[in-house]
Order: structure tokens, then C-alpha cells, then sequence
């Protein structure tokens, strides 16, 4: 009996040295890979501001970004974002003088608007129209952050009229200092924030956590307006993104075992609420409430997936009744 019990000890013991070390190689490997991104475009970022180049972008941008509550330099973080990634976005953020409220509507676009290209196309290998998968996302994020502006206070007509950075008398030496000051500050935290949560999520994977964890979220998967067959396709999308996760949403996909309303229930959902535990952890460390890093993509998926039941069902009774 205690040769069993010391057995099962050592095995678990195990399994937990080896997501342990495997969720520090991971975690090391994407802090690197985060800091090859973000530093050289936050530095380009931070010339930019210096020169005053981003003022010329004014005209085009100030009433979009003013019908959101930001400011027309919050369209550089969101364009970078936009093509890159999400680190490219906040390395941008991170240098240019936003309000934490202002930073709050930024991180939400960011969130769900990201990598779009990229991104579309593991979408689109599971089934979904990457150009319409494309658009939703890039909605659900004005709405989304529209909407926000009702609860979170900015001055729509300040964020109209103060564009971008004029050029800075500040010295271009003084200004670099600066900038890797920030950068510096901003690296350790995401250094921490990255190391400790891939090693949680490879430890609970290695222990075989998730599944349980999958089962317990059903009641919640139906509150998101989703099929408990998507669960765990759920479940890899909000722990490990679209990019990551998409070699299994592809496969299941290509099984058949979904359908393709369910599919594209999943597709449009994740494609807002997505990678939920890394992402909204980096944006914590400019001061912005968990709540709001949260709650707001939660809502808008729930709202997109029950609007798309109803538009399916609707669509369904007008056919019957053109064909009856």
C-alpha cells in the first residue's frame, strides 16, 4: 500500500517538475521573442513622438479616434497592433503619453483588434471567411470601446483636437534615456507577468488539469451562447489564442464533429475573447483595472454569438416561408 502511495507521489512529482521546467523554457523563449518586437517598435514609437511626424496624421485620423474617445496617436498603436500583434501595439502604447483611461479604450481595441492578417488566416482554415471574420473584429472593437466611452470618461472633443505629438524641444539624448528607463520598468513586469503565468498553464496541462477545468466551464459556455462540443476548442482560443490554439481548431474542424453553425458560433466568439489569461495580464502593468480588461469582451462575445443565433433562426423562418 505504501509502495503504491509512494508510487503515485513520485509520479505526480514528476509530472509537476516537468510542466514546471517546461513553463519556464516556454516562458523564456516568448520573453524573448515578446522583446524582439517590442523594444525596436516601441523605440520607433518613441522617434516618432520626438519628431512630431505623428501630427501629420491628424486630419485623418482624429475623428475616428475622437468617436471612440482617443486621441488621433491612438491610431499608431492600433495600426501596429492591427498588422503585427498584440505586443507591437502595447509596445507602441507603452511611449506615447495616454490617460489611464485613455489606455483602458486603447488595451480593449487592442485586445480584441490584433494580428489580423495572421489571425484571419487560421480562421479561415477552420471554415470562417477570413475577410468577414476580419471586419466583425474590427466592429466589435469600435463598438466595444464606444460603449465603454459611456462608462469611462474621456473628452471626446480634447481627444479630437490634441492629434498627436508636436516635434519635442526635448534633446534626442534625454529622450532615449527616457525611453529606456520605461522600457526598462516595463520589462521586468512582463518579464514576471509572462514566466509566471506559462508556467501555471503548464503545470495545470501537465497534471492534467484542463479537462476538468473544461467540464466545470460548461454552464458558462452556455451563458456565452456556445455548444458544449466546442468546449475545449473554447478553451484552447482563451488560454492560448488563435495562433497558437489554431492547430487544433483547424484539425477539429477537418474532423466534421461540429457544425458549421456551431463553428461559427466559436469562430466569432473567440475571435473577441481570445488568449483571456496572458494578454489582459501585460496590459495590468499601465495601471488598468482587471475589470475592465475583462468584462467588456466577455459581454460583446455574448452579445455577438446570440445575435448570430437569432440572425441563423431568422434566416431559417424566411426561407421556410418563401419555400412553403
Amino acid at each position: 500500500m505504501n509502495d503504491t502511495r509512494n508510487k503515485l507521489q513520485d509520479k505526480l512529482q514528476d509530472k509537476l517538475k516537468e510542466g514546471f521546467l517546461n513553463g519556464l523554457k516556454r516562458g523564456w523563449s516568448a520573453f524573448l521573442w515578446m522583446m524582439k518586437i517590442i523594444i525596436p517598435i516601441s523605440f520607433l514609437t518613441a522617434v516618432l513622438a520626438w519628431t512630431g511626424w505623428l501630427g501629420r496624421l491628424d486630419f485623418l485620423l482624429a475623428p475616428l479616434m475622437g468617436f471612440m474617445g482617443l486621441p488621433a496617436m491612438a491610431a499608431l498603436p492600433i495600426v501596429i497592433g492591427g498588422l503585427t500583434g498584440i505586443y507591437g501595439g502595447i509596445a507602441a502604447m507603452a511611449v506615447l503619453p495616454f490617460t489611464v483611461a485613455e489606455m483602458t479604450l486603447l488595451a480593449n481595441f487592442l485586445l480584441i483588434c490584433h494580428n489580423l492578417i495572421q489571425e484571419g488566416v487560421v480562421q479561415a482554415k477552420s471554415g470562417l471567411n477570413p475577410v468577414k471574420a476580419t471586419l466583425f473584429r474590427i466592429a466589435a472593437a469600435v463598438v466595444t470601446v464606444y460603449a465603454m466611452t459611456f462608462f469611462i470618461k474621456t473628452d471626446p472633443a480634447a481627444a479630437v483636437q490634441a492629434g498627436a505629438l508636436g516635434a519635442s524641444t526635448q534633446a534626442f539624448q534625454v529622450m532615449v534615456a527616457d525611453w529606456g528607463i520605461s522600457m526598462l520598468n516595463l520589462t521586468v513586469k512582463i518579464f514576471f507577468i509572462i514566466m509566471t503565468i506559462l508556467t501555471l498553464l503548464d503545470i495545470a496541462k501537465s497534471m492534467g488539469w484542463i479537462m476538468p477545468i473544461v467540464k466545470a466551464l460548461s454552464p458558462f459556455l452556455r451563458i456565452l451562447g456556445l455548444s458544449e462540443k466546442v468546449g475545449i476548442l473554447w478553451m484552447t482560443a482563451v488560454i492560448f489564442g488563435l495562433t497558437y490554439g489554431g492547430a487544433v481548431i483547424v484539425e477539429e474542424a477537418r474532423q466534421g464533429h461540429i457544425s458549421k453553425e456551431e463553428l461559427e458560433e466559436l469562430q466569432l466568439s473567440i475571435g473577441i475573447n481570445h488568449s483571456m489569461v496572458e494578454d489582459p495580464f501585460l496590459f495590468l502593468t499601465f495601471g488598468i483595472s482587471a475589470f475592465w480588461l475583462w468584462v467588456p469582451r466577455l459581454i460583446t462575445a455574448m452579445a455577438a454569438t446570440r445575435m448570430l443565433t437569432l440572425w441563423v433562426s431568422w434566416t431559417r423562418k424566411k426561407n421556410t416561408a418563401i419555400s412553403g
